[in-house]
């Protein structure tokens, strides 16, 4: 059982007028046809292709829209996503780090190099980039979460913590945070606090894995005191 990460960001079209979907795919395609160089709609392509679930035909799209623009980071990112859903985490993390190559102050990027980091047991290079996400934005509930749980990853259970409690101050309603935060006390051995979160996350809507309520179970019957059960050694995912 593993702690659960916050998924990634991707970037969106530009604002535009309500518009049906089709319609303005085919009005990008319009564009494109007399001038297939056009960076902006190559990538406004991509992400209406995106959000259709066309994703293929909107990594082509991002993909070019990246050849004919110097500064497409945006691309990068959104190309993340694409792979992201197609399961492949190290494209993740190699589509994102070119996004911050190319935008070193972009940190929504490192947060989502952060997350494949974590995915992929790369813990110490997971820790660096979300810490560089929050440093350059503090605001980013997800990089908040996955950096808790990078390091109870780790084993640092008192960093996990800290850092869970500092997610769930700009975010006191994230059910998912408070769901890791009550894992991390249970890692610690601090069962009163676990259940106090834990029921926190089942009040928010937040579905708390059977096998964790379970374990949870006797120290509920026993007012939060240690029971029997040896702590653990590993988190949910």
């Amino acid at each position: 059982m593993r702690v659960a990460t916050s998924s990634f960001h991707r970037r969106g079209v530009t604002v535009r007028e309500p518009q049906d979907s089709e319609a303005f795919i085919a009005e990008q395609r319009r564009i494109l046809a007399s001038n297939a160089e056009c960076a902006n709609s190559s990538y406004n392509l991509g992400v209406e292709l995106m959000k259709a679930g066309k994703l293929m035909e909107a990594k082509e799209a991002f993909e070019t829209a990246i050849a004919n623009s110097g500064r497409m980071f945006e691309g990068y990112v959104n190309l993340g996503y694409i792979y992201f859903k197609m399961g492949d985490l190290e494209m993740v993390a190699e589509t994102n780090k070119k996004a911050i190559e190319m935008e070193p102050r972009y940190a929504r990027g490192y947060a989502n190099l952060g997350f494949a980091y974590l995915q992929l047991a790369r813990t110490e290079e997971a820790i660096g980039a979300l810490e560089k996400a929050l440093e350059l934005n503090p605001d980013i509930v997800q990089a908040w979460n996955n950096l808790a749980n990078a390091y109870l990853q780790q084993g640092d259970v008192e960093k996990a913590i800290e850092t869970g409690q500092r997610l769930l101050k700009l975010a006191p309603d994230f059910g998912l945070g408070h769901n890791n935060l009550a894992f991390a006390y249970y890692t610690k051995g601090d069962y009163e606090r676990a259940l106090e979160h834990v029921d926190r996350a089942l009040a928010l809507g937040f579905e708390v894995p059977p096998e964790f309520l379970e374990r949870l179970k006797p120290y509920r019957e026993s007012g939060g005191e240690r029971g029997g059960t040896s702590n653990p050694t590993e988190g949910r995912s």
